[in-house]
């Protein structure tokens, strides 16, 4: 097929949510709080971690860099779904849709490495406690924070690139926030079934294999908690760790259903609402929930407050 002679879409209209228009202005107050919120809630992390000299362990280094991705992460999505709701036309062009496609895999892709990696550090420190110093030092959680960054970033750039190359010829109307591989392999006027196979192979993969580490790294950390002699000691492991639980639970469910399961009977607004779920809500409460049972972690952003509240006064 003559690509120049099919490929005429030169935009595409992402739809969004539907509503009027006070509909519509309550949803971009909604999103801008937060993201605002989630930009603040990673920033004081990033902050924190940077500044005070008692974090500067592998274990907050891992976080600080989390709380990095997941302003990313936020940021592929939110701000070009704000623009969005409160235009008229609604149109992202085709290049900025397929690089938002890139960034948005890839930040996904990258926040599942770091959650695998930080469930390994919390397994080395509370089941091999003695030897989690020798393990991970800061040279080896360096290593495993750029790997983290560049299988995420190196895994997509050529099946999208292939996605990309597809004849598009109209119509070019997606009913999403966000340019996303279903919605545009309807309107490709070409089948392309093996890169679509690949593409889903791969992420399928990456989901399997670090929620499978993930859950086993938590079942042998649970099951060192039991050998706690403490009571009070395994009550703070426990809340610790389901809260912790939690987060990937809903992040893994939410994403699972989306790229692993077919989503052909799952209605438009169910898929925006389970992508608006891992996408924007997870980047949310992540500094929430890796922080807020961490007392070092409390001090030092207390401080990182009582510091900034003392300059304005001065």
């Amino acid at each position: 097929m003559n690509r120049s002679a099919t490929h005429i879409v030169t935009e595409f209209i992402l739809l969004g949510f539907p509503g009027c228009w006070k509909i519509q202005i309550f949803l971009f107050s909604l999103f801008l709080v937060i993201y605002v919120l989630t930009l603040l809630g990673n920033g004081a992390i990033i902050y924190a971690v940077r500044c005070n000299p008692l974090l500067h362990t592998p274990m907050y280094f891992l976080l600080g860099n989390f709380a990095f991705l997941e302003i990313w992460y936020v940021s592929s999505t939110i701000p070009n779904m704000l623009v969005n709701i409160l235009s008229k036309t609604k149109a992202i062009s085709f290049s900025g849709c397929f690089l938002q496609f890139y960034f948005f895999f890839s930040l996904g892709t990258t926040e599942c490495l770091f959650l695998a990696v930080m469930a390994y550090d919390r397994y080395l420190a509370i089941c091999h406690p003695l030897q989690y110093p020798a393990i991970m030092t800061v040279r080896f959680c360096g290593k495993l924070v750029s790997f983290c960054w560049l299988i995420g970033f190196l895994g997509y750039p050529i099946p999208i690139f292939y996605i990309s190359q597809l004849p598009f010829c109209g119509p070019n109307i997606i009913d999403h926030f966000l340019c996303d591989m279903d919605p545009l392999m309807a309107l490709s006027c070409a089948p392309a079934p093996i890169t679509e196979c690949i593409f889903y192979t791969q992420s399928s993969l990456v989901l399997f294999f670090t929620s499978m580490y993930i859950l086993r790294s938590y079942i042998l950390l649970l099951t060192a908690v039991f050998q706690v002699p403490s009571a009070a000691g395994r009550r703070k492991a426990f809340s610790t760790c389901g809260s912790h639980l939690v987060v990937v639970s809903l992040f893994y469910g939410t994403v699972m259903v989306m790229y692993v399961s077919p989503t052909y009977g799952i209605p438009t607004l169910l898929q925006k609402i389970l992508t608006l779920v891992y996408s924007v809500t997870t980047p949310l409460f992540n500094p929430l929930i890796y922080t807020l049972r961490n007392k070092d972690m409390k001090l030092a952003l207390r401080n990182v407050l009582f510091g900034m509240r003392i300059r304005q006064n001065s």
